[in-house]
């Protein structure tokens, strides 16, 4: 089994794989593959370890910092900060690896973990798999009842522990260093959703130090209200906050600040495929192709076309993302959700980079978001779930494969079918995309109901 999912490891707090013990041992294991690893005899491997605001994340830093002192891993602890700051740092401090404890835009219940590799990305799937054989290796021999599970061989090659008092100015300097520096912010005032998460503190104060009037809500975070009904899974509360400010733009971050969703002076809210649109088309260089997801909506496909930029589908997940934007040598690719990677500027989905190449092109060409966003139509989109007894394959079903290839012949050219199983539960996604909104929802409920009709 892979206690890895597609973005690290997450579950309830309290609940495995998210208890203290099993992520001690996850802590101890890493620092035996980056031992393995090291290629310098001169120097301990070394960690970045950062977090978001949920309660949890102390008893799991503490945690994770033990597991690797013990494997002989010197740790670097930085704090509340975004996921892509610690992308950031890790390089910056020319570090093994980074460590991001969060669950993004799960409610505060939840944690997790997931790792960046020494040059910031994404772990490798073949270090990811060397960590997760032994994890299990491990919690075997937990389980057998043997009583040492983690040897200590020598107590003087223990690692070290210390706290970086000036990581948020890091990442604040690096933020600013992605905007052109013959602009600034002076002439905005902004709406900065802060969503009671990692970016409560940096993403107000990156706006302010480039001259923005910045009014920030959900950016008091007690442990428990991350992502409580705001941010950017939930931006109604930002988008009346533009219109009661009479400001010119609002930016929400989800609770680890890796997404973000924009609104604009009229309260109308652009998401991820709409960023996309402006950075391709509206920026001082046309992108030459973008990368979008399975999810990606159609509207964004035809919208590019239509501007002469290539297009690509990743499977779901920013990892993807990436991997098909550096096969392809390009800079721009992202999700609906608000995941974009602006490779010329960050090597991570980084929600405040991104916000602020928005404003750059907002500055440079002295007009009004709303404006920049036309001629981006978003096609209607139906999702109706159908949940299962048990998991199975709809493209097993001849009846079924008939009916999707019918649907997909139907949509040619104005619209797209999507069928996905769910990774966690025993469900199908059935998504219809269509420039007639009647359609739209009549295709996708008949799909569903001829699903759960043959597969229940």
């Amino acid at each position: 089994m892979s206690y890895f999912g597609t973005d690290g490891i997450r579950g309830k707090f309290g609940q495995l794989p998210i208890t203290p013990d099993f992520i001690l041992k996850l802590g101890y294991v890493t620092g035996q593959v980056l031992m393995e690893n090291n290629n310098n005899p001169a120097r301990k491997p070394s960690v970045v370890i950062g977090k978001d605001t949920r309660l949890s994340g102390y008893v799991i830093e503490g945690a994770l910092q033990a597991g690797f002192n013990a494997a002989g891993v010197d740790v670097h602890m930085l704090g509340p900060l975004p996921t892509p700051a610690i992308a950031h740092l890790t390089r910056s401090f020319n570090a093994d690896a980074g460590v991001v404890i969060s669950a993004s835009h799960n409610p505060y219940y939840d944690n997790g973990i997931k790792f960046f590799s020494g040059d910031g990305k994404k772990l490798t799937d073949d270090m990811q798999t060397a960590i997760n054989d032994k994890l299990k290796a491990v919690m075997s021999q937990s389980e057998a009842g043997d009583a040492v599970i983690m040897p200590i061989l020598d107590p003087a090659n223990l690692g070290k522990n210390n706290r970086i008092n000036d990581a948020k100015g890091r990442y604040i300097e690096f933020c600013k260093g992605s905007f052109p520096y013959q602009y600034d912010l002076s002439h905005l005032t902004i709406v900065v959703d802060c969503a009671n998460g990692a970016g409560y503190s940096v993403a107000p104060r990156v706006m302010r130090e480039l001259g923005a009037n910045v009014i920030a809500i959900n950016n008091e975070p007690d442990g428990i209200n991350i992502n409580d009904d705001c941010g950017s899974t939930h931006p109604e509360g930002l988008q009346q906050a533009v219109l009661n400010h009479e400001a010119d733009v609002g930016i929400a971050l989800d609770g680890d600040g890796d997404r973000i969703v924009m609104v604009d002076e009229t309260g109308q809210l652009i998401d991820g495929d709409g960023i996309l649109y402006l950075l391709a088309t509206k920026g001082s260089t046309k992108a030459k192709g973008v990368v979008g997801t399975l999810m990606s909506n159609m509207g964004l496909e035809l919208a590019l076309k239509d501007a002469g930029i290539d297009f690509m589908r990743a499977k779901v997940g920013d990892r993807y993302v990436m991997q098909t934007l550096e096969t392809n040598g390009w800079i721009l690719g992202g999700e609906p959700s608000g995941h974009i990677l602006c490779l010329d500027k960050s090597r991570t989905g980084d929600a405040i980079i991104a916000g602020l190449q928005v404003l750059a092109v907002m500055q440079a060409q002295g007009r009004a978001l709303s404006d920049l966003i036309e001629g981006f139509e978003v096609l209607p989109q139906k999702l109706v779930n159908v949940r299962l007894s048990k998991m199975q394959d709809p493209y097993k079903h001849d009846e079924l494969v008939v009916a999707f290839e019918k649907a997909q012949a139907t949509l040619e050219g104005r619209g797209r079918l999507l069928i996905r199983q769910s990774g966690t539960e025993p469900m199908i996604r059935v998504m219809v995309e269509s420039d007639d909104i009647i359609e739209c929802d009549v295709m996708a409920n008949d799909l569903a109901d001829l699903i759960k009709s043959v597969l229940q």
